[in-house]
């Protein structure tokens, strides 16, 4: 965003301070209204380092997952348990990245019921490639000391808790 296209003040405050006027306390409606906003800019930045290396955010969460993987496989049961997507989506995510040459559906050597996936030698290459493009822009984090990020990461982790997103 240029300069110019900047607002002279923060519509978030001001909507709050409106807000604290009209309706009652504005701290929940602007912590969320901030939130909503700054997911946009990560979005946006996150999405701009991996397009040009074909990925979205979710078939690049799905290369780095089974990259971190001992094996460099998972099964898609389990892909989705960690990703926490339906297996509709961890479906559909895994067809793109094979019909991309990326990873590749293997049987599972013990459960005929299972399908493995593994993340073939261009997945290595290109999910190396990519987290070197999403780190280099910070993931669109920008304005946070190493301090801050914990801190940010620590208050949105208790609000993942309470809302059931993990033990």
């Amino acid at each position: 965003m240029s300069s110019r296209d900047r607002l002279p003040f923060d519509p978030i405050q001001r909507a709050a301070e409106l807000w604290a006027e009209r309706v009652g306390p504005s701290g929940t409606m602007a912590a969320v209204t901030s939130i909503m906003r700054v997911q946009q800019i990560l979005l946006s930045a996150v999405d701009g380092a991996l397009r040009p290396h074909g990925l979205t955010f979710a078939r690049y969460e799905a290369l780095v997952l089974l990259n971190f993987s001992r094996r460099k496989t998972l099964p898609m049961r389990v892909m989705g348990e960690r990703l926490q997507l339906h297996p509709t989506s961890v479906t559909n995510i895994v067809d793109r990245l094979q019909a991309d040459g990326l990873v590749r559906r293997v049987p599972h050597p013990t459960d005929r019921r299972a399908t493995l996936v593994e993340i073939t030698e261009d997945g290595t290459r290109r999910v190396e490639d990519a987290t070197k493009s999403v780190t280099d822009v910070d993931f669109g984090l920008t304005g946070l000391d190493a301090e801050d990020q914990a801190r940010l990461t620590e208050l949105l982790g208790r609000v993942r808790k309470a809302s059931g997103d993990f033990d």
